[in-house]
């Protein structure tokens, strides 16, 4: 994913000093003390003689002899205190004639000096950092970006410009081999610090920024990829960025059990996540393998009235399991009464799967209870599915306490999928 952003905040430093808005320090005679933190300086006789001409051509709008004033003052510049100077004048004069050139010039020219005032250094650094990025000179933007942090400048603003930088240099091409890899990883490290300072300062973040984030760790095949995916979610809760996690967590996670890709299926359905024939198929295909045939009819019927599946999709899958289901719900009476006088739980696990594909929550529910109290059962798969079983009826605040109780492996990560659906409904 190749978006490009551009934070306001950055946008509007930039307007401000090209509108006057930032003042440079006034020009200061030879020894003449500075007031307001500005340095000291002892500026060359022969740079003061240029910068004076180079103020008076300015002060009339005559902007090509200030310019080529200010070229003779460079030329004759013997120290750090000249170039700072010359810089100074530099940053007025490209403020008065909106020169954006000279007005990068003059904030490199002092910041190199190294005797920016350190209440104007962030400011300056955080300008230039822009202004590299603008350039595509990545390196030096995130060289400016960190020195404008370090100096507790805007953090809102700052580690978007560095992400940005680190983003730009990573390139799209080999995104997942060294160094690009770092390249992001550092790039969306900065862009998570520009969201918690976002976030600290009451701002409201884009949503586009998550989805960057996603696009980015994955292409890097970056472990975060889900935390990305999560907080996109989050900010958008969309089927389609649900969507985004629940696929991701599948390809992380490729050994799970027909039973456990039941349940994130089941998610997908639930939040409008199914969208291709595909998605219908591997969840009928899911409930078909571990004896749901309630939902195989469900997941086949949804997919042919949405226009996504047609009439022979799915067919042999449909055609195997509805005949099954007449009678299979004829039984669910007696297995439910000897649920009851099992010695264990997993008839009731059992009975409350089927009432589940059946669409009769209230009795799985009550069936799964069962089979918690009576033990012998997976625990994990049956707390899953009791948050299922609520969330499907409706009761989210019941669904988040059974998932919230999931202790371990998949299973818990399932839960946590639920648990971010849920967030987003209550």
């Amino acid at each position: 994913m190749n978006m490009r952003f551009v934070t306001p905040v950055a946008l509007a430093l930039t307007l401000a000093l090209t509108g006057g808005a930032l003042s440079a320090p006034a020009f200061a005679a030879k020894k003449e003390e500075k007031k307001g933190g500005a340095p000291k300086l002892n500026v060359s006789p022969d740079v003061l003689k240029a910068l004076q001409t180079a103020q008076t051509a300015a002060g009339k709008n005559d902007f090509a002899s200030a310019k080529a004033a200010l070229a003779d003052a460079d030329s004759k510049a013997k120290s750090n205190d000249d170039k700072y100077q010359i810089g100074a004048i530099k940053l007025n004069t490209s403020i008065s004639s909106k020169d954006a050139a000279l007005q990068s010039e003059a904030l490199t020219q002092m910041l190199d000096s190294g005797l920016t005032p350190p209440e104007q250094a962030g400011q300056f650094n955080a300008i230039a950092a822009d202004q590299a990025l603008q350039a595509k000179n990545y390196d030096l933007a995130i060289s400016r970006a960190k020195a404008a942090a370090a100096a507790g400048y805007k953090a809102d603003a700052v580690n978007v410009t560095l992400a940005q930088a680190y983003f730009g240099k990573a390139g799209t091409a080999n995104a997942s081999v060294e160094p690009q890899r770092s390249l992001n990883q550092q790039g969306l490290a900065a862009l998570k610090a520009a969201i918690d300072a976002n976030k600290a300062a009451g701002g409201q973040v884009p949503a586009q920024w998550y989805q960057i984030g996603v696009g980015r760790a994955a292409q890097a095949k970056l472990p975060e990829v889900t935390e990305w995916a999560k907080d996109a979610y989050q900010a958008a809760p969309s089927g389609e960025n649900l969507r985004t996690l629940i696929r991701l967590f599948q390809q992380a996670n490729p050994n799970i059990s027909n039973r456990e890709n039941l349940d994130v299926l089941r998610l997908m359905a639930v939040s409008g996540g199914l969208v291709v024939a595909g998605d219908y198929l591997e969840y009928a295909e899911m409930a078909s393998k571990t004896g749901i045939y309630g939902e195989v009819k469900t997941a086949i019927d949804s997919g042919r009235s949405k226009g996504v599946l047609s009439a022979s999709q799915g067919g042999e899958i449909y055609q195997t399991a509805v005949p099954k289901i007449s009678g299979d719900k004829s039984s669910l009476a007696s297995a439910e009464a000897d649920a009851r006088k099992a010695a264990n739980g997993k008839i009731a696990a059992a009975t409350a799967d089927a009432y589940l594909g059946y669409g009769d929550y209230a009795k799985a529910a009550a069936m799964f209870e069962l089979a918690r109290q009576k033990g012998g059962v997976d625990a994990d798969e049956v707390s899953t599915r009791m948050g299922i079983a609520k969330a499907l009826a409706g009761d989210t605040a019941a669904a988040k306490t059974a998932f919230q109780s999931v202790q371990a492996g998949s299973r818990k990560k399932i839960a946590d999928l639920w648990l971010a659906y849920l967030a987003t409904k209550a």
